[in-house]
C-alpha cells in the first residue's frame, strides 16, 4: 500500500468536495441528467449510450464514496480518479467535435473551455488525495528493496531480504 501523506486542510476540503460532486454527478449520470451524459458518449464505444452512462455513474459514485470515506486508501482512490478522468476525457473531445450541446455547453467555445478543465480535475483528485506527494517522494526516494534470487528445483523466484 503507498505511504498516505499527511494532507492539509486545504486538500481535505477539496477532497470533500471532489467526493462530493463525483457523488452527486454519478447520481445524475443514473437520473436527472442522464440524457445529457450520453451526448459525451463517442461513438466508437461499442456499447450502447445509455448502458455507458449508467455504468459510468456507477463507478463516479463509488469513486466519489470511496475519497469520502476510504482514508487509508486515499492516494490510490486519487490515482484512481485521475485514471477515470483522463479515460473519459475523449467523451468531452466527442462533445466538442460534434458540437453536440448538454449541460448548457451550447457553443463550440464553450465545449472548447470545458477540455481545459479536465486536467484540473485530475489535478484536484491527486493533489486533494496526498497523491501528488507520494508520486514526488517515490521520485525522489525510490524504495531501495533488496533482492535475493530463490533457486528451487520448480521455479525462480525474486524475493524480498
Amino acid at each position: 500500500m503507498p505511504h498516505q501523506p499527511h494532507t492539509t486542510t486545504l486538500q481535505n476540503v477539496a477532497r470533500g468536495l471532489l467526493g462530493t460532486f463525483m457523488v452527486v454527478a454519478g447520481t445524475g449520470h443514473l437520473t436527472f441528467a442522464r440524457q445529457d451524459f450520453q451526448a459525451q458518449v463517442p461513438d466508437f464505444v461499442p456499447l450502447d449510450k445509455d448502458t455507458v452512462v449508467l455504468q459510468s455513474g456507477v463507478v463516479e459514485i463509488g469513486l466519489g464514496l470511496a475519497l469520502l470515506l476510504w482514508k487509508r486508501r486515499r492516494v490510490a482512490m486519487g490515482l484512481g480518479l485521475a485514471a477515470f478522468y483522463a479515460a473519459v476525457f475523449p467523451g468531452n473531445i466527442h462533445q466538442y467535435t460534434h458540437h453536440l450541446s448538454a449541460f448548457g455547453l451550447d457553443t463550440d467555445k464553450k465545449r472548447l473551455a470545458r477540455l481545459f478543465f479536465q486536467p484540473v480535475l485530475m489535478g484536484a483528485a491527486l493533489y486533494s488525495t496526498g497523491a501528488w506527494q507520494a508520486l514526488q517522494r517515490k521520485k525522489q526516494h525510490p524504495a531501495a528493496t533488496p533482492l535475493k534470487l530463490s533457486k528451487s528445483p520448480e521455479r525462480l523466484t525474486l524475493r524480498a531480504l
